[in-house]
This record gives structure tokens, sequence and C-alpha cells, in this order.
């Protein structure tokens, strides 16, 4: 897929034709871990799914912690592809790319540091806190492949290139599924080999990605004078990317606090929770996917050559088709959720020692189906105001919906078990929008003040 130009033409069109293959992306991306989950809870045992389940908040906090740094970094590239500024789309990608490679070596290096007193800390019971450590240090340990493909992939991105990263993505995650079903399905391995697979898969991904851009994207591919730290576009990216990755960041974290309440409350719950994990981030995977169009679209056509007028007419188009296609795709989920969360659960869990697993997980996903349609328009909102580079917005209407998740889950979990995280999970969003739609509506009437004046 070439760079596509997203100033002009279709907007409908580059939206779709831009979502799509990232929902393919994304999708595989979360494969590597759904892959591992499967094949554990189904070949070695709920227990090694609830280790899994233990230990994917915080490997989550470092990848999505990582993937938003990329994604402030992509923002600064799509304005500068969409203004025509080639020198300095290299030099942003030389910057984020050097610098991630001390910043992620580190991060490895901590998360393997502190593994197993984290783990003790969310009160990870004993008969998991072996395998959950030993999985969660092997992950981390390939922070430096997660944080190189995130950013090369965000590079093809913000020129309007996203299907290339994906086919990338589905040779990695193929090779992951294949090497877990032959080392854990037929050879017998335990949990440590299911970290090793996904790990290799990754760093195929960043290897494959970075050849490509080598050879067929001399518009993004440094040379000597690009590649080096560049002070001021350091500056830059560290404080979109920064606040990115605080948000992404945020959700994890916020799964994390939610963990520790669910945790108390045995394995079969840990299990079922960490199967319904894993529905809702597919399930929330292409409204986060548009939510990314959104972004590219806004930050390239706010630095299109264009009168501020037109430029601002094109950006709140995009906002209004972009709002409706989260709405058409919520629709869809919610038939698909509701109606077979009994298979989705099942695909879990043996048939043997599932059934109470089954039921526990089915009966959240009744509930939640409903409840998808507030972070569709969450996701939209935020990838409008992102592509504006109004991250502060985007940090506080996450730090909002994460911090009354977790306290309305510590008040329901107890008396309502996992039911109460998903009635958690909507007030969280509901209060969220009740933040968000108030700023849009007072910033629209702004900018249309400022395009009279022109």
């Amino acid at each position: 897929m070439a760079a596509s130009d997203m100033t002009k033409g279709s907007i409908a069109g580059h939206l779709i034709r831009y979502s799509v293959p990232l929902v393919v992306g994304n999708l595989f991306q979360l494969a590597y871990n759904a892959v591992d989950s499967i094949i554990a809870g189904r070949f070695i045992g709920k227990e090694a799914l609830a280790a899994l389940g233990t230990a994917g908040p915080v490997m989550n906090i470092i990848i999505l912690g990582i993937s938003g740094i990329c994604m402030g970094a992509g923002v600064l590239m799509s304005g500068f592809f969409g203004s025509g500024r080639k020198e300095e789309l290299k030099k942003e990608l030389s910057t984020t790319l050097l610098f991630g490679l001390y910043f992620s070596l580190a991060v490895a290096a901590c998360g393997i540091l502190f593994a197993r007193p984290l783990l003790v800390l969310l009160r990870v019971p004993d008969s998991v806190l072996d395998d959950a450590c030993v999985y969660l240090t092997i992950i981390l340990s390939g922070a430096p492949f997660t944080y190189f493909y995130n950013a090369l992939a965000a590079a093809l991105k913000s020129v309007g290139d996203s299907g290339t990263p994906v086919k990338f993505l589905m040779v990695a995650s193929l090779l992951n599924a294949g090497l877990d079903l032959i080392f854990i399905g037929f050879l017998g391995f335990g949990i440590v080999c299911s970290a090793v697979t996904t790990v290799a898969a990754e760093s195929v991904s960043a290897i494959l990605t970075w050849i490509y851009i080598k050879k067929r994207v001399p518009l993004l591919h440094p040379d000597k004078e690009t590649f080096r730290i560049d002070p001021g576009l350091l500056k830059k990216t560290l404080r979109y990317g920064g606040v990115t990755a605080l948000q992404q960041a945020c959700q994890p974290v916020g799964k994390l606090l939610v963990q520790g309440a669910v945790n108390p409350l045995g394995v079969d719950v840990i299990a079922a929770f960490q199967a319904v994990n894993r529905v809702d981030d597919f399930a929330f995977t292409p409204e986060q996917s548009i939510s990314h169009g959104m972004t590219t679209f806004t930050a390239q056509n706010l630095g299109a050559d264009r009168t501020r007028k037109e430029r601002e007419g094109r950006v709140r188009d995009g906002l209004r088709i972009g709002l409706l296609m989260e709405f058409l795709y919520w629709i869809f989920i919610f038939l698909v959720v509701f109606l077979a969360r009994e298979p989705l659960m099942k695909a879990f869990v043996s048939v043997g020692e599932g059934g109470t697993v089954v039921e526990l997980g089915s009966r959240y996903l009744k509930t939640m189906a409903f409840f998808y349609l507030f972070p569709a328009f969450t996701n939209g909102l935020q990838g409008y105001f992102r592509g504006r580079g109004k991250m502060g917005i985007t940090l506080a209407g996450t730090f909002i919906q994460t911090g009354i998740r977790v306290a309305v889950t510590y008040v329901t979990a107890p008396v309502l078990g996992i039911y109460g995280v998903a009635f958690a999970c909507a007030a969280g969003w509901s209060v969220m929008l009740l933040f968000e739609v108030p700023y849009l509506l007072i910033s629209g009437k702004k900018e249309k003040g400022c395009r009279r004046e022109e």
C-alpha cells in the first residue's frame, strides 16, 4: 500500500481504506497473546490461563506505553507529511528510533527486576505466581522489538500506509500460533515456551518492517544527515508521545488495579476475567482503529497548505463521518458478542474443567455487549482530539474514565463478582463522555468564530 494523502478526496473512503487494514493489523497484534491464552487454557490448564491473566495487565502497561510514545510521534510525522516537510519527517523518525533504543532497554530491565514484587503486590495466588512471573519476565525482555515495530509502523501509518505493517503482523502472528501449537500442543512444553514464541514473533515483525522501509519507502528511510537525535524534535516527541504514553498506559493500569479486586475471588473468576478481557480487546480493536484513522486524517488536514476555513471544515466533516462509522460498528459487535458469548468463552477453556468459567464469562459478555456503545464514541472523540494535538484533553478523559472504573469496581466486585466489573466500565465511560462532549461543543463554537473573522 502506497502513501496516501488524506488532504483531498473522499473522507469516508480515506477513513475506510486506512481503518480496515489497521483493524486487521490490531487483531493480529491481539492474536499474539490470545493464541497464548487459548492454547495455554486448553493444553496446560486453567491455572496457566489464570497466570497469563494476572501477568497481562502489567505486560500491557509496558506495551501500550511504548505504543503511546510511537503514536505521539506519528501525529508529528502526519503533520510533516501533510505539509510536505519531508526532511522533518525523516528527522522525526530517526529521533524516535534512537530515543527508543535506550528507552526500551531501560523499560525491559526495570520490568524484569520488578516483575515478581509487583505480582505479589497485586495478590496473585501462590498457585499461579511462579508461572506468571516467568511469563512476564520473558515478555518484557522483548520490549525493544515491540518498540521498534511500533515506531516503524507509526511512520508508515503517518503517510497513510496502514496496510503494509499488517502483512508483517500476519506473518509474525501465524509464526507465533504455529510454534505454540507445535511446542505446547504437541510436544507438551509449558508456559515458558508460550512467552518465548511471542517474543520471537515480535522480533520478526520489527525486522521485516525495517527491511521494507529501507528498500521501498525512501521517503521515510533516514540518511546520514538525518539519522540522529534532533533535540527540538525530541522535546516535541516527548511532549506528544509522553502524554499519549501515559494515556495508553493508563488503560492497563486500570486493568491492573481491577485485577487486584478480582484476584481474591478465586481461580475460576480470574480465568473468566482473563477470557472476557481477550474478547473485550478484540471488540474494542475496530473502534480504536477508526480512532487512529481519525487522528491521522485530522493531523494531515490541519497541516495542509490551505486556508484555515478549508482545513477546519474538512476536519469537522471527518469527525462526523468517523463517529458515524463508530456507531455502525457498535451495532455489528453487539450482535456478535451477545449471540455468540458462550462459544467465545468455550474457546478459552477445555470442556472438562471450564463449566463455571464459561458461565461466569458468558453472563459478563451478555451485559457488556450493550456497553460497547460508550467506548465507540469515546474512542472517536479521542482520535479527533489527538489529531488536533489536544493531548491534555485525551489524557484527562482517560484518567477520569480509569479512576471511576477502578473505584466502582472495588465497590461492586465484592458484591456482584465479575458482573460488577462490567457496570464499573460503563460508569467510567459515561463520565468520560460527560467531560469530553462539552469541551467538543465549546471548542467547535470557538473554531466557527475564528472562521467568521477570516
